[in-house]
């Protein structure tokens, strides 16, 4: 049922989409209709392997790290696909798989101070 829903909402959107854009290519059209079909799933596929919290704190990454949470997303859709996952993910699963994907990308992320010399305004007195 859930399905027929979010099919029927698809279906609305895509409606006004197309009511808005009627002067649009039709091959532009298609490469927008094809990206968001992408999206929407991957947001499916995503909805049925994680609980809400862990939906919660990857779309808070998303956020934060777009690249590191598409690969993220990217890893579990892959893990989805070959039948890797036993069942819906929680957020301590994911928090894992997160600390998995930090290590195989192997940025840290670094901070330096760049500190400036401030002259003194007694010094700026001495001529």
């Amino acid at each position: 049922m859930e399905d027929q829903e979010l099919e029927a909402i698809r279906r609305q959107r895509l409606a006004e989409l197309r009511a808005q854009r009627g002067d649009a290519p039709d091959e532009q059209q298609n490469q927008q209709e094809a990206k968001q079909r992408e999206s929407e799933m991957r947001n499916s596929i995503l909805a049925q392997v994680l609980d809400q919290s862990a939906r919660a704190r990857l779309s808070n990454l998303a956020l934060v790290k777009p690249e590191k949470a598409k690969s993220v997303e990217n890893y579990l859709i892959q893990m989805a696909r070959f039948g890797q996952l036993g069942g819906k993910i929680s957020e301590s699963g994911l928090i894992e798989i997160l600390e998995k994907v930090n290590q195989q990308m192997g940025k840290q992320t670094i901070v330096k101070f760049n500190r400036r010399k401030v002259m003194d305004s007694d010094e700026e007195d001495d001529y």
